[in-house]
């Protein structure tokens, strides 16, 4: 089934043999204080919609944040979304991610999780995310691309990564880039190299829409349904 091959991967990339430029951390959810309650939920989340051997169309965000990805283990799936709208109870910790509070609008739209995940897989282009060190002792989320010696370093471990979900079962015709700025502009680069996808939907990420187009929710909820739509 698509969810035991899934879950084998999702649960086992590690970016231990790669070499971070100096002060950048890694946001493993997996390991981290509430690892097993992310494991958990993950297993929980790949039995419930991908009991099957459907493709499904990928959409990819950037790499998780601490609030969304970096909580739950799903991406654009903080706690609150994970609990109202998957239905899968979240032990211990507690959050809020106005990207996720943009992505279950659509997937409601969408006609709700079995209807949205019956056919897409929703993940990352790097399915680790990244802190960076301030000179105050605190950390804030870094993205692969902010920094040029990360990009450069998990690069290997992103084109693996992107091998292994295809070979899982995704479709190759076309594929959701989640962001149109630089994780597009990385994406169709590596894309050109590797030949996985052939071709590329680039829509405006969540946490942009929220934080500047806040007014026109709805039409980018509709932009995403047509996305959708031209998949099918």
């Amino acid at each position: 089934m698509l969810a035991d091959r899934l879950l084998r991967h999702v649960l086992s990339f590690s970016l231990k043999d790669i070499r971070l430029p100096k002060g950048v951390g890694v946001l493993d959810p997996f390991n981290g204080e509430h690892g097993a309650e992310v494991r958990r939920i993950v297993t929980t989340f790949h039995r419930r919609f991908f009991s099957d051997d459907h493709p499904r169309v990928l959409m990819l965000g950037i790499n998780p944040g601490r609030l969304g990805a970096g909580s739950t283990g799903l991406s654009f799936t903080d706690t609150k979304r994970c609990e109202s709208d998957l239905l899968i109870p979240v032990n211990g910790l507690r959050t809020h991610e106005p990207s996720s509070d943009f992505f279950y609008r659509m997937v409601r739209a969408a006609g709700g999780a079995d209807a949205f995940y019956s056919r897409v897989y929703v993940h990352a282009i790097c399915p680790l995310g990244f802190v960076k060190e301030q000179p105050n002792g605190t950390a804030i989320n870094l993205n692969y691309y902010d920094d040029k010696a990360l990009e450069t370093a998990v690069t290997p471990f992103v084109e693996n990564w992107l091998r292994t979900l295809v070979d899982c079962g995704m479709r190759t015709d076309v594929v959701l880039c989640i962001g149109t700025g630089k994780n597009a502009a990385y994406f169709n680069a590596l894309n050109e190299r590797l030949g996985l996808f052939d071709r590329i939907i680039a829509l405006e990420h969540p946490r942009y829409v929220m934080q500047y187009k806040a007014r026109n929710v709805e039409s980018y909820v509709e932009k995403y349904l047509a996305a959708l739509e031209g998949c099918w």
